[in-house]
């Protein structure tokens, strides 16, 4: 539906109007942003009005652009500033169906709300790369949303006024009744710009509700890839299209974007659907891509060997891959699994098929339900004998003849049968492997199908073969689409998948393809995750547009101040500890006195351990240089002491991360996982002006129910005069270290410090080990570089620490009680310390252990934690009953 795109600046206002009035009795949708200068840290409001086309006083506005638009994707606040998302330009892709005409879009440009200066701006950009300076040399003024206009603009966005292109064909036509804007979360990209519109309609009577849809003011829109070709077998025309939708639960960019997270979303999710459309009937074949359902990584710069890091423990990997599972049963009613990955022993990929075999065989669903086969592609098409994928083929044909097809009639919609099973195929990446396996899986859904009808027909023969040849050219074309948006590149193999031949310039081209993903992962594609996080409002603190509303303004007043009648709190407990190793390795000592004192004082079992190690390994040159290290011995020997003791819910590994030295363990509870999400773990380096990991930060964050916590495991700079070195490096770590969604340290509602900070006592040695040996802490502690730094505002503002009632903590004779009598006389200091901010941590026990291992002692701290919990079904009745008092 064309609309024209009106403005007016006594008031800024933005309008929609269909550009045929007569045939569309649909009405104009009016813009205005509210409460843009009232409060500067509220988010702005807008206010959206749907009114009849004759109240529209046209003689006030002024066309935006004499072209038509075709509706709005939805309002996003940027800078504090709304805009108006409006797709300027699309081009028609081809029809799936009768009645379901699909387009791409070309353009979107965003209109503010506030002011005009970006109105005629000039918004061409570099489309080769994600670098923002580089689209600012030519242009005084950026458009803020200007990154968003060249994600939108890159041709892999589409949608359809016609029908809900983010379900299938099967569950667009199943007995269950979708409304008309029921749309599939997974797949509607713009859900987080148009929602606030969404429910704008939602409160409309039924008649201004079909005004509105008439209009055609607003877009759905998937990403993805659509490719459609016109056929014919013997005299019958077909339409035969391959759509895939690419799932935004869990999107983003190669190395930025791994396996799975605590909801059950995989990165690299794809649902494609093979479609065959003629006047007599409709074919849809369904399969599904995504990462492998674990939690692994890849971090730093990726070379020819890429280095996997499985991040989790198989246990506490197993409620988010149950979660993944369960929802695809739901969906597909059976999964057939195809693992492409390689076998060769110890690599990377075998180390991460091991990983999902293991979650699958323990996966708590019906038998039969979630099978999975294993094919090493690589090995079994090795020379390039890519036709070998016939051999899984027929591995799985048993399942394929059982899960079937979706047919239907044409003339009367009646349907013949439905596919009752669905293959989830996947390799590293999901890309080049996946997509030569999914071609095959659709052009034998393809050919099954057509063998069964009537040949009578002369020109049947050459009509398969065309038909063939164009849904390789489709499925080659699909597969390049969705490398490009995954790993920047077309697809390797794509030149078997179109010809069905390997020659020399197709591995040429695959070897170019290679360095330019290379390039594009290690240096681009971190701004490009940025933009898409933006987009489907992941980025920390980014709201959604509200839509002005008195009432429901009233009722939110009333909801905030209910807050508790619709959330419990519960408390759980944490043990925080660090230890520096001094580059000791486990020797066999025990490690009881250290984790498990607060037992022996009467402290109930802790829900969550969290371990800092540093100097896990010697800092020589060779280390500094390069994050190795092991932390298996460790690992192990604190699993066994944790549950040695343990009475109740056994302890697992959740997650732990290593920067040369420094690293950071934490271990849980497993009947507490189901109450964690959103695990993410990185690292900040401090050594050698921020290139080397000799010293710097570890930290991990989670959401335990809707509480945020954050540990960080740091070392910073050595020496017994560098207090400004480590104030700066404290503030190169507390800025600089950022998880994924932009959200730092300071994000969260919780967080602990385990770590040799390495401040000193700022006295002569012969004074520290006077009062050491008179036990006179106070003067110690008076004397306390830590202390009088963040007395004086100068470091870890606003934290808190508690009383320090043992003695100094560094540096001894290894294996005794004797402070340092080495030639350098080191001076004692309290240098291993924990510290807190978080105004529901309550520090139930600070002390320090008598371990012998290193020249360190090593130092711990209970807190109890008091999390929330908001409950969605608790809220509506309030909620309802609120917003009837209002009315």
């Amino acid at each position: 539906m064309q609309t024209h795109l009106f403005v007016s600046d006594k008031p800024r206002s933005l309008a929609l109007r269909p550009t045929v009035l007569e045939e569309t009795p649909s009405g104009v949708l009016i813009f205005e942003q509210v409460n843009a200068q009232n409060n500067s840290f509220e988010p702005p409001k807008c206010n959206v009005k749907l009114i009849g086309s004759s109240e529209f006083d046209a003689s006030k506005y002024s066309i935006v652009n004499s072209r038509p638009v075709y509706g709005c994707l939805g309002l996003i606040n940027v800078q504090n500033e709304c805009f108006l998302a409006v797709v300027t330009d699309c081009v028609p892709v081809g029809r799936v169906r009768p009645g379901e005409d699909v387009y791409k879009i070309q353009t979107v440009n965003f209109y503010s709300l506030v002011n005009s200066q970006y109105d005629d701006l000039d918004t061409t950009y570099n489309k080769d790369t994600w670098d923002a300076d580089d689209d600012t040399q030519n242009n005084v003024i950026q458009h803020p949303c200007a990154q968003l206009q060249k994600l939108f603009s890159n041709g892999s966005f589409y949608f359809t006024p016609d029908f809900d292109l983010t379900r299938t064909v099967q569950a667009r036509t199943s007995t269950a009744s979708f409304g008309v804007h029921s749309f599939d979360e997974h797949f509607m990209w713009n859900q987080f710009l148009i929602s606030g519109l969404m429910e704008f309609r939602s409160k409309l009577d039924k008649e201004k509700q079909q005004k509105l849809d008439r209009g055609g003011f607003l877009v759905f829109a998937i990403q993805g890839s659509v490719g459609m070709e016109e056929v014919e077998i013997g005299g019958e025309k077909f339409e035969l299209s391959v759509i895939s939708k690419l799932s935004c639960q869990r999107a983003g960019t190669r190395f930025n974007t791994r396996g799975i997270d605590d909801h059950g979303h995989v990165a690299n999710f794809v649902e494609t659907e093979t479609i065959l459309y003629s006047d007599r009937t409709c074919l849809s074949f369904t399969q599904i891509r995504g990462s492998v359902p674990v939690f692994w990584e890849q971090q730093g710069v990726q070379l020819i060997n890429h280095k996997i890091q499985i991040a989790r423990s198989s246990t506490a990997t197993q409620p988010a891959v149950n979660r993944h599972f369960q929802e695809l049963l739901v969906r597909y009613d059976n999964v057939h699994i195809l693992n492409l990955l390689s076998h060769k022993d110890n690599s990377g990929e075998q180390l991460l098929s091991n990983a999902y075999d293991t979650a699958v065989q323990n996966l708590p669903t019906p038998p039969g339900a979630v099978v999975m086969t294993d094919f090493d592609l690589h090995n079994e098409c090795k020379g390039g004998s890519y036709e070998n994928v016939s051999k899984l083929m027929q591995r799985i044909q048993s399942d394929f003849s059982e899960y079937g097809v979706f047919v239907m009639d044409s003339n009367d919609n009646r349907i013949g049968s439905k596919q009752r099973g669905v293959f989830r195929t996947n390799c590293l990446d999901c890309l080049d492997r996946t997509n030569l396996v999914q071609n095959e899986l659709s052009r034998l859904a393809l050919t099954s199908y057509l063998v069964n009808r009537p040949r009578s027909d002369k020109g049947y023969g050459q009509g398969y073969d065309g038909i063939l040849s164009r849904h390789s050219h489709l499925w080659a074309e699909n597969g390049d689409n969705l490398s490009k948006l995954y790993a920047g590149t077309g697809a390797l193999k794509s030149a078997f998948t179109r010809t069905g031949k390997v020659t020399f310039m197709s591995v040429l081209g695959d070897a170019t393809k290679s360095v330019n993903r290379f390039y594009i992962n290690n240096f681009q594609d971190k701004a490009k995750q940025e933009v898409i996080d933006q987009l489907l409002g992941k980025l920390t603190g980014q709201k959604e547009i509200a839509i002005y509303d008195p009432i429901q303004d009233s009722v939110s007043e009333i909801m905030l101040k209910r807050l508790q009648e619709y959330s419990s709190v519960q408390k759980i407990t944490i043990f925080a500890g660090t230890y520096n190793l001094n580059g000791q390795s486990y020797q066999g000592e025990s490690l009881d006195a250290w984790i498990l004192q607060h037992l022996d004082l009467g402290h109930e079992e802790p829900d969550i351990f969290c371990i800092g190690f540093q100097e896990i390994v010697k800092l020589s040159p060779q280390q500094v240089c390069s994050d190795f290290g092991s932390l298996k011995a460790w690992e192990r020997q604190l699993e066994i002491t944790l549950n040695k003791r343990s009475k109740k819910s056994p302890y697992i590994a959740l997650r732990s991360n290593q920067l040369v030295g420094a690293a950071l363990l934490l271990y849980v509870k497993q009947d507490i996982v189901h109450n964690i999400r959103n695990v993410e773990s990185v690292v900040k380096k401090t050594g050698l002006m921020g290139m080397a990991g000799n010293k710097g930060a570890v930290a991990i964050r989670l959401d335990y129910c809707d509480t945020s916590f954050c540990f960080v495991c740091a070392h910073l700079a050595s020496g017994h005069s560098n207090i400004e070195e480590r104030n700066a490096d404290f503030l190169t770590i507390d800025q600089g270290l950022m998880f994924p969604k932009g959200r730092g340290i300071e994000s969260h509602d919780n967080i602990v410090w385990v770590s040799d900070l390495n401040y000193r006592i700022s006295m002569s040695n012969e004074e520290v080990r006077s009062c050491i040996d008179h036990d006179d802490l106070q003067t110690l502690a008076d004397a306390d570089q830590l202390l009088q730094q963040i007395s004086e505002n100068k470091t870890f503002p606003g934290y808190r620490e508690g009383t320090i009632t043992f003695q100094p903590t560094y540096k001894y004779d290894l294996g005794t009680d004797i402070y340092d009598t080495s030639e350098k006389q080191r001076v004692p200091a309290w240098t291993d310390r924990i510290l807190f901010k978080g105004p529901r941590l309550q520090l139930l026990q600070y002390a320090r252990a008598e371990l012998y291992t290193s020249d360190h002692r090593p130092v711990l701290a209970i807190f109890e934690a008091e999390v929330s919990a908001f409950s969605l079904v608790g809220k509506s009745p309030f909620e309802d009953g609120s917003f009837k008092r209002c009315l």
